[in-house]
């Protein structure tokens, strides 16, 4: 283990390529280790946990108090305490060149999704590319959370950014990191439900790049298996000729195949483009269970 300068994961037990270890994952939000469990555990199996960590952490960290948060999460909730030193208030972390504010005390969700991170490298890297001959590149981001795709493109060039969430909190953590990196101004936040309407996002358009990260499940607002068809079947008249849609799916239930089968029925006229590689850490014994990031092409 290492502790490098943006957050990341450090340790991937979910991925099956550490027999026995399939509860355990270990994020890196600098200055803080998050350890989480995806069973119960007990204080007797946590201690030789924390007693190991605490002795790399000095090898790397002397003279620094180890700060480590430990986390126990199922499907329906997450209990989340601070086994050592300190959190801190406000607490931003960096990546790839950007900062971002994180929450690592409260609920399942911590701000910043770290096995994301390949795909906005994909956002940063394509929208700069664009940029350079298409001076009014326009983004759409659906599901946007705290808007980390909005600020990597408009980092790389973008010229207008419209983030679309029915969650206003996380809107307002969205603008929160636009300011942390700079930001002030053609991003748009709509705290809307986009099912309920698409009149905005259609006069807003068409786009050059629609980012689509939806929840693979939430309950009276999305669940993948039904919704995401809905989706996909507006693509064709939001996107420009040419223009670009990243579909995101985080379901180990769903493998590609789901969104590729949909894509064929909903859309035919998008042409699958690439699916995105996972980080490193995240790595998997199988990849159709882990993240799914997939590139589509308009027709020009």
């Amino acid at each position: 283990m290492t502790l490098p300068a943006d957050a990341q994961r450090l340790f991937h037990g979910r991925g099956g390529m550490h027999p026995g270890c399939e509860p355990w994952a270990l994020d890196w939000y600098p200055p803080v280790l998050l350890l989480t469990s995806y069973q119960p555990v007990s204080d007797d199996e946590l201690a030789p946990i924390q007693t190991a960590l605490a002795a790399r952490w000095a090898e790397l960290l002397p003279n620094q108090p180890l700060n480590l948060v430990f986390q126990h999460r199922d499907e329906v909730r997450a209990d989340t305490r601070v086994l050592s030193g300190t959190v801190p208030d406000p607490h931003v972390v960096s990546e790839q060149g950007a900062q971002f504010k994180v929450h690592l005390l409260r609920g399942f969700n911590h701000g910043l999704f770290l096995d994301m991170g390949e795909g906005r490298r994909w956002v940063r890297e394509h929208v700069a590319q664009a940029c350079a001959t298409n001076p009014r590149f326009k983004v759409l981001n659906l599901f946007a959370y705290t808007c980390a795709f909005s600020v990597v493109a408009m980092q790389a060039g973008a010229r207008q950014v419209i983030n679309v969430d029915m969650a206003g909190g996380a809107l307002s953590i969205g603008k929160q990191n636009h300011h942390l990196n700079g930001i002030t101004s053609d991003v748009s936040f709509l705290p809307h439900d986009i099912f309920s309407s698409w009149g905005k996002i259609n006069r807003s358009g068409p786009y050059d790049l629609i980012i689509l990260d939806p929840p693979t499940y939430q309950k009276g607002s999305f669940v993948a298996e039904k919704d995401y068809a809905r989706l996909m079947r507006r693509l064709p008249d939001l996107l420009m000729p040419g223009g670009h849609a990243l579909l995101c799916l985080n379901s180990p239930k769903l493998g590609p195949g789901f969104l590729q089968d949909l894509m064929a029925v909903e859309a035919p006229e998008l042409r699958f483009v690439e699916r995105v590689a996972n980080p490193t850490a995240f790595a998997d014994v199988a990849q159709d269970r882990a993240l799914k990031v997939l590139v589509y092409r308009a027709p020009d």
